[in-house]
Order: C-alpha cells, then sequence, then structure tokens
C-alpha cells in the first residue's frame, strides 16, 4: 500500500507541479532532495540561501544545481519589497525589526509564499516545529475561518481492514496542545479539506473521546460534543459523528453494539480527532511502533498556504515524500 499510496500522489504532483521553496538548504539532504524533485518532475524547487556557499555545497556532493533557482535572502532588493510588503500587513510593526526577521531563511522563504513567488514551503529538518509554526502563523497568516493552526498524519497500518484499506487518518499528532471547542472544531474541518483534496476520499470524521454516545458522561465528553455541534453549523453537509471511543469509531461489530441508532461514520471512520495533543500524539506513535506503521506527516494545515514540517531526523526519502504531499495539496488551494 505505501508504494501505491506515494506513486498515486506522485502522479497528482506530476500533473501539475508547484514552486516549493526550501529555506534550509545549507544541509546537504535538501540540495540532494531538490535535486530529486526536480528529476522526478514533482515540483519546481527553490533554495534559499547564500549562493556561493550552496554552489560550493552542491559541487562538493556532486549534485548539480544549475537548473534549480537559488535565491539569496540577502539580497537587499529583495528584503526592501518583502519589508514593504510585511507593512502593509502590520503597519505598526516597526521596518527595522521586520527587516531583521525577514533576513532570516525561514521568514524570507515564508514570505515568498506569503506574495505568490513561491506556493508552498518545506522546512523543519533544522528548525523545531515551533519555529516553523511561528513562520507561518507571523508570515503567510491562517486560512479564512481557521483560528489554529494543526496538523494531520496519514497511517498505513499492516493488518488494518477498514474503508480505505490500511489507511487512516490521525489528527491532531504535533501542533495544538489543548484546543478549546472552536480549535478543535477548526481542527476536525481543516483536516476533512485536507484529506478530501489530497486522497479525494469522501470524509467521514470521528470525534474521539472516552465516552461513546454519553456512556460516560464527564466535561471533557462535553467539550468534545461542543466542537461536534460547532463543525455541525459551520460544515452542515461534513460527514461527522461522535463522541467515540476508537473501536466504536473504527470497528463495525463495536459500532452496532455502542451506536445501536446507527451512524455514517461509527465503525467507518477514516478521520480520527482526538481530543487534545497528548491523545493524538501518543496514539501515533503507539501505532507507529507497537504495529510498525508508517506514519507520514505531520503535514500542517490551516495556514492560508501550504507548510511542511519536517522531522528533524528526516532522510532524503521523507523531504522527497513531504514534497510531493505539499504539491498536491497546493493544487487545491
Amino acid at each position: 500500500m505505501k508504494a501505491d499510496l506515494m506513486q498515486e500522489l506522485r502522479r497528482k504532483a506530476q500533473a501539475s507541479p508547484k514552486r516549493v521553496v526550501f529555506p534550509e538548504s545549507g544541509d546537504e539532504k535538501i540540495v540532494r532532495a531538490a535535486r530529486r524533485v526536480l528529476d522526478m518532475g514533482i515540483a519546481h524547487p527553490i533554495l534559499v540561501g547564500n549562493r556561493s556557499a550552496l554552489y560550493s555545497l552542491a559541487e562538493g556532493i556532486g549534485i548539480d544545481i544549475s537548473e534549480i533557482e537559488t535565491i539569496d535572502n540577502s539580497d537587499e532588493s529583495k528584503l526592501d519589497a518583502f519589508v514593504q510588503e510585511y507593512a502593509s500587513i502590520n503597519p505598526d510593526f516597526p521596518a527595522r525589526t521586520a527587516r531583521r526577521i525577514l533576513t532570516k531563511p525561514l521568514y524570507f522563504a515564508a514570505m515568498m509564499v506569503r506574495t505568490g513567488y513561491a506556493d508552498a514551503m518545506v522546512a523543519g529538518l533544522n528548525h523545531t516545529t515551533g519555529e516553523v509554526i511561528m513562520a507561518g502563523q507571523m508570515i503567510i497568516g491562517m486560512q479564512e475561518g481557521i483560528e489554529v493552526p494543526s496538523s494531520m498524519f496519514l497511517m498505513s497500518i499492516p493488518g488494518y481492514d477498514g474503508p480505505e484499506g490500511n489507511l487512516i487518518v490521525f489528527a491532531d499528532g504535533s501542533v495544538c496542545p489543548d484546543p478549546s471547542a472552536d480549535q478543535l472544531a477548526d481542527i476536525a474541518i481543516t483536516t476533512a479539506e485536507t484529506v478530501h483534496s489530497l486522497l479525494d476520499w469522501e470524509p467521514r470524521v470521528a470525534m474521539l473521546s472516552f465516552s461513546t454516545k454519553g456512556s460516560a458522561p464527564h466535561p471533557k465528553v462535553d467539550h468534545v460534543l461542543n466542537a461536534l455541534e460547532l463543525v455541525k453549523k459551520r460544515k452542515p453537509d461534513l460527514c461527522i459523528d461522535g463522541e467515540f471511543q476508537v473501536d466504536a469509531a473504527i470497528v463495525p461489530e463495536v459500532a452496532a453494539k455502542k451506536v445501536p441508532d446507527g451512524s455514517l461514520v461509527a465503525g467507518r471512520a477514516n478521520i480520527l480527532i482526538f481530543p487534545d495533543l497528548n491523545a493524538g500524539n501518543i496514539a501515533y506513535k503507539l501505532v507507529q511502533r507497537l504495529a510498525r506503521a508508517d506514519a507520514y506527516g505531520p503535514l500542517i494545515q490551516g495556514f492560508a498556504k501550504t507548510v511542511s514540517d519536517l522531522s528533524r531526523g528526516s532522510t532524503v526519502d521523507d523531504i522527497v515524500g513531504a514534497t510531493i504531499m505539499v504539491v498536491v495539496r497546493a493544487q487545491a488551494l
């Protein structure tokens, strides 16, 4: 399934390659990945950094980057334009401070996405998730109607036989620690949108808890139910239900017992929304390690344009995979 999934996403990316900026081009893995995505025809990579240093690094590892666009983040003319653009977004922000921020490759690259020079950004190899999120929030901004960024993981689980084969989506597993009801609603909505655009699934979203349809009354359960009602008001056509224990969400036999009145989601969910980051992060790592599952992601969502957050241990293959995913996601925005 892993090969089939990535081949399908690769074909989608190749159908309409996007301009993807890489702000961490001082790392040889980024240079290798940029060359590979160019050769595969899945993206038009842009490397941000000192041009002579980039060419020296590429020459040292035997990679030809002459066909790859490189942009120096210390270029005064580009910085001037970016500072003016940022001043139009935040007129009270000091220009000197904005210039200092925008000289940093991560923020410079984010502004390239903001201004439309690039369609997506792939970062995180040498930055924390918090740093990537901060650049996205500060420069790119949020999708209209969405308050909080979040993440989704596409889980490929050996032996699991669900409505999408051995695939299922978990959210949020890496970004929002303690979401309010409004933020939890945001996570459900953006994950459904991401899944539909990336995978062509019809989302069936399960809001998870330790209770199924009132079996264990508690304020934490009410919190999930409040989020569910907000989603239904904002997206009445979205197939979403809850609150469910995870077995009621994904096992038809359990759903038949615990949800006797029936549900379009119970036992058939393809998206699991966890109530907080404790649950989501533990769940995806537990499944990854104990079930030997592949966890594709995190794909950051909620921003006005596409951003991917790499693990700092990412391989070149991981970076290429993340690039494929952001290109397909960017095609829908």
